[in-house]
């Protein structure tokens, strides 16, 4: 759909968001899209209302509700870019009791402790085998850049390997 945008030469968002909304049979749907112009004048379509600046979309074959009622204090002029708080849990979502979720910690534990260990030996045999920079050439390396290459993913892994271990111990570090 984006590349046959594209090939169309749409420029205008606003018919292209039609056209892919028509195209999908969203027209239908019994949502409302809306084009959203902040005084920093950037535009945003969005299915979510933003406040007065927010305007709701006419497109073919779809009914505009009015837009929703605030409820509360009006936002502060900087709220729009603050995370939303998380919706709370619905009573019917299951529940795991306290003595089951410090079973699976543990669990979880054991796992990352073990993949610690195997991360932390595979570096000492990656930096046994980098020997400070200068690793052995072997046979089939008669040609230098053959070794220089061979050497520059040595240290590529060694990167990759630390990595690994300081994210395992930070993931090891988070379980409570």
């Amino acid at each position: 759909m984006t590349t046959s945008l594209k090939r169309c030469g749409l420029a205008n968002v606003g018919a292209a968001l039609t056209l892919a909304l028509a195209a999908a049979g969203a027209a239908r749907a019994q949502g409302v899209i809306y084009k959203c112009t902040p005084p920093n004048g950037s535009t945003e379509y969005t299915d979510v209302y933003r406040g007065s600046y927010c305007k709701a979309m006419e497109l073919p074959g779809l009914a505009i509700p009015a837009p929703p009622k605030r409820q509360g204090a009006p936002a502060r002029a900087g709220a729009a870019s603050t995370p939303a708080a998380p919706a709370a849990t619905p009573g019917d979502f299951p529940r795991v009791d306290g003595a089951e979720q410090r079973a699976r910690d543990a669990d979880r534990r054991a796992i990352l402790e073990d993949e610690l260990k195997n991360e932390t030996q595979k570096l000492a045999e990656l930096r046994k085998e980098f020997n400070g920079g200068e690793p052995e050439r072997r046979g089939d390396e008669r040609n230098y850049a053959k070794y220089q290459e061979r050497v520059a993913a040595m240290r590529d892994s060694i990167s990759r390997s630390e990595k690994n271990v300081d994210a395992l111990k930070r993931e090891i570090a988070n379980i409570r």
